[in-house]
């Protein structure tokens, strides 16, 4: 429904364009789920912002269309396996940028400039070590240590941030570094 509202809003602004991007946190590896899962570079710019250097944008000028198709495809590509509670689920963190950018051709060298963004962030689930079985492959039980100590992460950020204090420690895992 978001991106129905989007789209009818765009149609308003014949000279913008949404460019889409997607990616995953899988461990502590990032990846672009547009860009044949392409591991990405986390960067900080000179302004101290973080970069994912090579995250590819998809635009979506056909709207609703282009949309669903860029949307299936990064979902596609996501990081999925059975676990012992969900025959499948989530490996990864997922997130999915939204960019508004002018339409037509720009500098090759250069990212079009964005007129707003927004992100929609969809978490791993927490895993319960009473979900692993003994047929639980280690992979399986690493990925659920993994995803339950950057959720940890996560909320000591939150917490940091709703006591008011002045240091946020977001350098504790790979996803409060990305979010």
């Amino acid at each position: 429904l978001a991106a129905e509202d989007l789209f009818a809003r765009l149609k308003h602004l014949p000279d913008l364009t949404l460019s889409v991007s997607m990616f995953e946190i899988y461990g502590q590896k990032v990846r672009d789920l547009l860009n044949e899962s392409c591991e990405l570079q986390a960067l900080e710019d000179g302004k101290g912002v973080l970069q994912l250097v090579g995250l590819r944008g998809v635009e979506c000028d056909a709207g609703m269309a282009d949309f669903v198709r860029v949307s299936n495809l990064g979902r596609r590509a996501r990081s999925t396996t059975a676990t012992g509670a969900n025959a499948t689920s989530s490996r990864s963190h997922a997130a999915m940028l939204f960019r508004l950018v002018k339409r037509g051709p720009t500098d090759p060298n250069k990212p079009k400039p964005s007129y707003g963004k927004f992100s929609l962030i969809d978490l791993a689930g927490s895993e319960r070590g009473a979900d692993a079985h003994e047929n639980t492959d280690k992979t399986t039980q690493m990925e659920g240590r993994q995803i339950n100590t950057s959720l940890l992460a996560l909320k000591e950020v939150i917490r940091a941030k709703e006591l008011g204090r002045s240091h946020a420690p977001f350098r504790q895992s790979r996803l409060t570094q990305v979010l």
